[in-house]
């Protein structure tokens, strides 16, 4: 650092601590403190919250109408020069709150000075903060529902698909690909859920709670509260600067939405295999091998599966940062932006990505059907026979499925290739109506129970989803 750049370092500095010091900070003190990196990124709500704190002002006689008109014109320029990629962002400011009141001083003079007034960073970062995350509430929640369209259009799809459901990874009873799709509808929603409820007991007013007393000024903060689109102003000036739960909240929702993407994502990858082949992805969702020609990457789904563990990690990081600190502001809530910010920008990709390859993928219809049938899946379907036709205590109908298993196993074959009469040999109540419930179609229409797998009901969750999330 030059001697000239130290000197005006140190004169910013001093203006904006004020009187008390009076000379600049060390160079690594400047890096170390500095947050104007990121936290430009809340320009727009930074200059959106200055805006009401200006009119509330003005409407309290707090300021005098000439300063807040120009003031609320020189926000408007420095606003417009940022948007345009010509503001001159400074480190020796540290965050975007200084940057963009010293730019309003230089463009305005000393009325911009007057803009603080009953304010201070405190609840003016906590405010942009709740600002920004309510906008990536919104977005992401936005996003989600995308999501579930395109779910919901391919369950709507497939509500007759057969397949293997599984449990432990093992073929359990066969559903259909709708049936499983729509599981997912049912995830998301509960993430979507999850965000509204988290946006809702964030949409509260910290601006006004000054440093952490509140202000002797006259203020408004129910004004300030309905100009910013809060339903309220906080009710404690110390909790309004000193809690990040509304981000800890953000981040957690987001933590469990990845995962649940990280799931079907997972599913993709092993649908996508060679040994499954139940889904194809197209070249605009896979990759190519640098050394093996026929290899066909889902390294999109690979990905999502991967940034989960960013997300969670983001979140454990910031509970890490609040665990120990006590009221009211630290200077370790400075580092509560980039981890919220990187959950935003990664859950912004990941549900992309899912979305556009879950409209992208062509379903095996044929695979899928004859993997459905295979490792004896209908077996629960001839032990419900019995106790429904011949009032059989389930367990004992459970051993007789259970056998008759163990009968095809050994012969090699699949429980419809067994014979009547060897059927009878392990119980002879069977008949050849017990047979015919061994069909993967027909096992799969049978379960009309709520929620069940049977196309019908599919179709009918398919129309209520579409009614109720889209």
């Amino acid at each position: 650092m030059t001697d000239t750049s130290k000197s005006a370092s140190s004169a910013a500095a001093s203006s904006m601590w004020g009187g008390r010091f009076a000379g600049g900070p060390a160079a690594i003190m400047q890096r170390i403190n500095a947050s104007i990196d990121f936290d430009k990124r809340l320009y727009a709500q930074d200059i959106r919250g200055s805006k009401a704190h200006c009119r509330m002002l003005v409407k309290q006689g707090i300021l005098t109408q000439a300063d807040g008109d120009a003031i609320l014109a020189g926000l408007d320029t420095v606003l417009a020069e940022i948007e345009a990629g010509s503001f001159p962002f400074s480190m020796a400011l540290e965050d975007i709150h200084m940057n963009v009141e010293s730019r309003l001083a230089e463009l305005i003079g000393e009325a911009a000075g007057r803009l603080h007034t009953a304010r201070s960073r405190n609840d003016q970062v906590a405010t942009d903060f709740r600002l920004w995350v309510r906008d990536a509430l919104d977005g992401m929640e936005k996003a989600l529902q995308g999501l579930q369209a395109a779910l919901i259009a391919r369950a709507g799809e497939h509500a007759g698909t057969v397949m293997p459901g599984f449990t432990h990874l093992q073929a359990a009873q066969p559903v259909t690909m709708g049936h499983h799709l729509m599981a997912y509808v049912e995830m998301i929603g509960r993430d979507r859920g999850r965000l509204t409820d988290a946006r809702a007991r964030l949409n509260e007013s910290p601006l006004g709670s000054a440093a952490l007393a509140g202000t002797s000024f006259p203020i408004d903060r129910h004004f300030t509260a309905e100009q910013l689109g809060f339903d309220r102003p906080m009710n404690n000036s110390l909790d309004g600067v000193s809690d990040r739960d509304f981000a800890l909240e953000f981040m957690a929702a987001a933590a469990i939405c990845a995962v649940h993407l990280s799931r079907l994502a997972e599913e993709l990858v092993i649908w996508t295999s060679a040994q499954f082949r139940f889904v194809k992805l197209s070249d605009a969702f896979t990759t190519g091998s640098s050394i093996m020609p026929q290899k066909r990457n889902p390294d999109a789904a690979e990905l999502i599966r991967a940034k989960t563990g960013r997300v969670i990690g983001d979140l454990n990081a910031l509970l890490i940062v609040m665990k120990g600190l006590p009221l009211a502001y630290s200077k370790d809530m400075q580092d509560d932006k980039e981890p919220v910010f990187e959950v935003a920008d990664t859950m912004e990709l990941a549900i992309a990505a899912m979305t556009g390859m879950i409209a992208d993928m062509t379903v095996n219809t044929e695979v899928l059907a004859a993997a459905a049938g295979a490792g004896f899946t209908t077996a629960t379907d001839i032990a419900d026979w019995c106790v429904r036709e011949l009032k059989m205590p389930f367990r004992r109908a459970h051993h007789v499925a259970g056998s008759l298993v163990k009968l095809a196993e050994d012969k090699g074959c699949d429980l419809q290739d067994l014979s009547l009469a060897e059927m009878q040999g392990i119980e002879a109540g069977i008949t050849e109506q017990a047979r015919a419930v061994l069909a993967v179609d027909s096992s799969v229409a049978s379960r009309t129970s709520f929620g069940g797998t049977a196309p019908a009901n599919v179709r009918a969750q398919v129309a209520a989803a579409k009614s109720r999330w889209l």
